[in-house]
């Protein structure tokens, strides 16, 4: 019988490395926290500039496009984004990284078969998908989805391989190509290709479409390079080692072992977030779905941060789990969960305090999400209070758990939406989809704290949660009973909000973990 391969076994713990890990976090967070500030912010404006220049039902009609095309394409990816992280942070930990290119083997072939595959389905489906999710509208509008569908077909394989590859780098603890690819270069050709379609008049929403894939082009290409630079440098200062056939089997087995659950998981969780949609235009209009997918924006701003942080933690999260130095996964969980409230609850408390102004930024056949706003902010506080739990059950190689608890969650939100929506219209999918997210939090929170023994709650968790509720969730409710309504109000609320976070900042700096932000520093770095 074929021993196992020696990249099975256990490494030794090393918790001195865990200061060091947590520098290197804070300068990998914070250049994903900015780059995904700049999506954010490109994704608004794409909104708005769709919403504005077409209107609630054609905007639902390019919303749903969307929506089909990121869903297709992450199920084309087959769950490799979270095994291409956690695969090479373990080979490289434990000491093998000599298998670095059979594992980069084992996933991409599938994955670009899947892609073509996945491609010409969508561009098959178009005009079935057209009929279920815009069935009520005008023959011209369903016309003009599957013209829509059929041009985002034609670009799913480029957006799977450019995401594929990019989260490869990560696994090489490289943040960068990331940051500047997928958070800077890629949304912003996109908000200036949507901007000039708008603002040319050109006839035809299907142009929208095109200027918003397009960009995937540029960004697949230089994901490849920035890909195979990183692993020619790794590769570099490996001692060659010979790979045997037995050794690449095993590997191939271990991938897909773990990644097979993740792939199932990773489908549903988008499904979490883009079945919604769907669900409102076919069961209450494609107006009720723009309106559904308008207030419910902020949400993926939110997660562009969720996802900065998550970036860099996730290898070295990965590492320490693999030489199980618990203390130093522990710490990174805390402290990231800490940061990751600071950066998010202004946000969701903001949106919820100030629904009607900001759905008012849309135009007026927005207002009246206001509830939808207050349902889907009070979950996302839930969420982010929880941390990164699907990531630390990943990266401790729990993928059969998480796939789980995104299918309880999925089929909650599923059940939610069809009782509700017919009743309520928009505000029945977000209660479906808070529902959904709580409960894709708290599993998990229970599982990694008695299964693994690590939990989010510390002093960094009281302290960020004090400073991020008193700032923006009192202090503005405290300005406007004193100073009632109005821009003036508006404005000062803020302007306290923003004097007393910066003072909570410095007073918690320690608790915080925010000493770690030297390491930002060009001399600390070295």
């Amino acid at each position: 019988m074929t021993a196992p391969p020696a990249f099975l076994a256990d490494a030794p713990t090393d918790a001195a490395e865990t200061k060091k890990a947590i520098g290197g976090v804070a300068r990998g967070g914070v250049a994903g926290i900015l780059g995904a500030g700049v999506a954010g912010l490109a994704g608004l404006a794409v909104t708005w500039l769709v919403a504005h220049r077409l209107g609630p039902e054609h905007a639902g009609a390019f919303f749903a496009a969307t929506a089909a095309f990121v869903l297709t394409s992450t199920l084309a990816k087959l769950g490799t984004q979270t095994g291409l992280v956690y695969w090479p942070a373990r080979l490289r930990a434990r000491g093998h990284g000599f298998l670095l290119g059979a594992c980069l083997r084992s996933a991409f072939t599938p994955v670009a078969c899947a892609a073509l595959t996945v491609g010409v389905v969508l561009f098959a489906a178009a005009p079935e998908l057209a009929r279920l999710t815009a069935g009520d509208a005008s023959p011209a509008v369903r016309a003009e989805l599957v013209r829509q569908l059929h041009l985002l077909a034609a670009f799913v394989p480029l957006a799977v391989l450019s995401d594929t590859l990019l989260a490869a780098t990560r696994g090489y603890r490289l943040i960068r190509p990331t940051v500047l690819l997928d958070k800077l270069v890629r949304p912003g050709l996109q908000t200036l290709g949507v901007a000039a379609v708008a603002f040319s008049g050109a006839a035809g929403p299907s142009l929208f479409a095109l200027a918003w894939a397009l960009p995937y082009v540029p960004t697949a290409l230089l994901a490849a390079y920035a890909l195979r630079r990183a692993h020619a440098q790794t590769m570099a200062d490996i001692v060659p080692t010979r790979v045997k056939r037995s050794h690449r089997a095993s590997m191939r087995k271990a991938f897909w072992r773990f990644t097979g659950p993740r792939s199932v998981a990773s489908v549903a969780q988008l499904a979490l977030q883009r079945v919604d949609v769907l669900l409102v235009a076919a069961l209450a209009g494609l107006g009720a779905a723009g309106l559904y997918a308008v207030a419910g924006r902020f949400v993926v701003l939110g997660q562009f941060a969720n996802q900065g942080i998550t970036q860099a933690v996730q290898p070295r999260l990965a590492e320490a789990l693999a030489v199980k130095d618990r203390a130093a996964a522990n710490t990174l969980y805390q402290t990231a969960t800490g940061w990751l409230i600071l950066l998010t609850w202004p946000l969701y408390l903001l949106v919820m305090t100030y629904a009607p102004a900001y759905l008012s930024v849309f135009g007026p056949a927005f207002r009246d999400g206001g509830s939808i706003v207050l349902v889907l902010a009070a979950a996302m506080l839930v969420a982010t209070g929880c941390g990164m739990v699907d990531i630390v059950l990943s990266m401790a190689g729990r993928t059969s758990w998480n796939l789980g608890n995104v299918l309880v969650a999925l089929g909650l939100t599923i059940a939610l939406d069809l009782a509700l929506i017919p009743r309520l219209g928009a505000l029945g999918a977000a209660i479906g989809l808070a529902a959904a997210v709580v409960a894709n939090n708290v599993l998990p929170l229970a599982q990694v704290g008695f299964g693994l023994r690590l939990h989010p709650f510390g002093a960094g968790w009281l302290s960020a949660a004090a400073v991020t509720v008193v700032s923006f969730g009192v202090a503005p409710r405290v300005v406007g009973l004193v100073l009632g309504g109005g821009p003036l109000a508006t404005v000062v609320a803020l302007g306290v909000a923003g004097v007393t976070y910066l003072a909570g900042l410095r007073l918690l700096r320690r608790p915080l973990a925010l000493d770690a932000l030297r390491a930002l520093r060009p001399g600390r770095r070295r």
